[in-house]
């Protein structure tokens, strides 16, 4: 079958869902970057694949296009084991590979390799930021009201960060403290610490997860590597089992935008109140909020937005 003109443009500006490469549909392209733990398409396939399971068990064949539908995993085992690609390849990570488990990737030494190698080495990257009065949100980043973000990343599995308002209102921490590896964090909970210059801090969890791994610059410095807080400048990764309803309480987009301009503009009401009138010159808000205006109280700040 040839493909319209609109999937032929689709299938450029987006990868082939896990489903079609299976073969269990014909045409349909990821939208979310194979975030699947949050798409609404594969838990609709997935559901109808179940039901379909358990009606072929007792003994009734399911009609129609939807009796088709099977698990993209069951699609793959009907070819030669050496036809069956690595979830990593399908994804657009490595180069092809055969599966060697049965798609079964939490007995995968092979994907926990690759997952312990991706933490360490990869970098969040937004592509396009917003700019709201001087501060950055990237695009596909969920925000916290406390001012943590987060972005997810393959599965259940998100990496956590301090956002550009509160680094710039906090400016250069001395320390930031991650839970160890292990650990249980819940959403709204105050996990992570802040220091600076004998002042503290704390962090409230933007989700609720298992901490899988923690930036090596925190190990290594105690601090931050560099001073962008979306990429080299994540905090932890979370591994989490209820990622959808934690999301729900996260903002995102033009919800995420109104939310920060409506935060700058409380900052300003905060340092007029307490320095005086700012000038008028139309500038935005400079970095270091607190080591030029100490006077704001560094538990006045973290309090009123740290939510803490």
């Amino acid at each position: 079958m040839v493909p319209t003109r609109m999937e032929a443009k689709e299938s450029v500006n987006h990868p082939r869902c896990i489903w079609m490469q299976a073969g269990v549909v014909p045409h349909k392209f990821c939208r979310l970057e194979y975030q699947c733990a949050i798409c609404a398409y594969d838990r609709a396939m997935r559901r109808t694949a179940a039901e379909n399971k358990r009606l072929r068990e007792k003994g009734r064949i399911p009609r129609g296009k939807r009796g088709r539908i099977v698990f993209w995993k069951d699609k793959f085992r009907e070819r030669p084991v050496w036809k069956q690609p690595c979830l990593h390849h399908m994804i657009g990570h490595i180069e092809f590979r055969s599966c060697t488990h049965d798609y079964q990737c939490g007995n995968c030494e092979f994907d926990q390799y690759f997952n312990d190698q991706f933490a360490v080495h990869a970098v969040v990257q937004p592509v396009d930021v917003l700019d709201v009065k001087g501060f950055k949100i990237p695009h596909g980043f969920y925000l916290h009201p406390g001012h943590t973000w987060v972005k997810i990343e393959e599965g259940s599995t998100v990496r956590v960060g301090l956002d550009d308002f509160a680094l710039r209102l906090l400016g250069p921490l001395d320390q930031i403290e991650a839970p160890l590896m292990g650990k249980q964090l819940e959403q709204g909970r105050q996990d992570i610490s802040l220091r600076r210059k004998g002042n503290d801090a704390r962090l409230l969890s933007p989700v609720s997860g298992v901490v899988t791994d923690i930036n090596p610059a925190l190990r290594e410095r105690g601090s931050r590597g560099t001073d962008d807080p979306y990429s080299e400048s994540w905090i932890l990764r979370l591994h989490c089992a209820n990622l959808r309803q934690d999301l729900k309480n996260l903002m995102i987009g033009s919800q995420a935008s109104e939310y920060i301009n409506e935060e700058v503009n409380r900052l300003y009401e905060v340092i007029e109140k307490t320095a005086g009138p700012l000038a008028t010159d139309g500038g935005y808000l400079g970095d270091d909020i607190f080591g030029n205006l100490p006077q704001l109280g560094w538990q006045k700040l973290t309090r009123e937005f740290l939510r803490t």
